[in-house]
């Protein structure tokens, strides 16, 4: 890949991205007030602007590099994790279920979005601005799907670990609890070994050939 079509790869990639990480969290926040912690809402962060979320690690270099490692076909990243007092949800074992299945709830919803940008951009006169937009469209549905399978992995600290915790027995969700420390790791090896692709690539293809399917219709 040489420099301009990065940079081209970049430019396209950059918004979906960005709102991809970013809304995820505020996702958390806004269900977190609505279930009585008002911890993120005193941070400022229940807020759809991208800029209160955005890690400078997370959110841009390590995207950038792994977009770069990967020759463009490849992107990951994480935003500020909004702050959730467990004690201050009015019934914290269930209410966390669904702060933590909010997450992944808003990518899914923008996949949709993009899914009906991408309808758009193909009923248009076709010229330059319609493939930008395409090509935008396409990469924003990718990387949400990517982003609500992955943090669907039953894996604390993931959103799919804390449905899980809510959902499991008293002492099994306190045994399961500890596991927490080994989560990281345990992501880390997945992604050098490329398991993590081999676990997520067939869902994350089968949703996007049906959304596509299904907006080509």
């Amino acid at each position: 890949m040489d420099i301009s079509q990065l940079s081209q790869a970049i430019a396209i990639s950059a918004l979906p991205v960005l709102f991809a990480i970013t809304l995820h969290e505020a996702a958390h926040g806004y269900v977190a007030r609505h279930f009585g912690d008002m911890t993120a809402y005193a941070q400022g962060r229940i807020s759809l602007n991208p800029l209160r979320h955005v890690d400078l690690v997370g959110t841009i270099v390590v995207p950038l590099l792994i977009l770069l490692a990967s020759g463009g076909r490849f992107l990951f990243g994480w935003a500020k994790p909004v702050p959730v007092n467990y004690s201050a949800l009015r019934r914290p074992r269930q209410h966390m279920l669904w702060v933590a299945a909010a997450g992944p709830a808003s990518n899914l919803g923008m996949a949709l979005g993009w899914a009906l940008l991408l309808k758009l951009a193909i009923v248009l006169p076709h010229n330059l601005y319609t493939d930008a937009m395409s090509a935008m469209a396409t990469i924003g549905l990718q990387v949400n799907l990517v982003f609500m399978f992955l943090n669907l992995l039953p894996i604390l600290p993931l959103d799919g670990g804390r449905i899980l915790a809510s959902l499991l027995p008293h002492r099994a969700a306190r045994r399961y609890a500890k596991l927490e420390p080994w989560g990281l790791p345990l992501l880390i090896l997945l992604l050098v070994t490329n398991m993590l692709s081999v676990v997520l690539g067939p869902l994350v293809d089968a949703s996007f050939t049906l959304i596509r399917h299904a907006v080509l219709l």
